[in-house]
């Protein structure tokens, strides 16, 4: 899904990942998300620009980022 629809430009926010074709970080829209503001208000009132496969991408895109994170916990005395 996130395929081709994520991009990260260093010339472009400084490299943070961006939705393709527009200027709009990832981030920006999980704050939305976050926010509980459905993905087709997202899309009418926020980012026009975008469609809900968009918005979808930059949730897939944080838990593809989440699933490869390698964490290390410190051993418990």
């Amino acid at each position: 899904m996130t395929k081709g629809r994520i991009t990260v430009d260093p010339k472009v926010h400084f490299g943070q990942p961006c939705i393709a074709g527009t200027r709009i970080p990832v981030y920006a829209v999980l704050e939305l998300v976050r926010e509980g503001i459905p993905f087709d208000e997202i899309v009418r009132d926020y980012y026009p620009d975008l469609t809900v496969e968009d918005v979808r991408a930059c949730v897939d895109y944080a838990v593809q980022l989440i699933k490869a994170e390698e964490v290390h916990l410190a051993p418990t005395p």
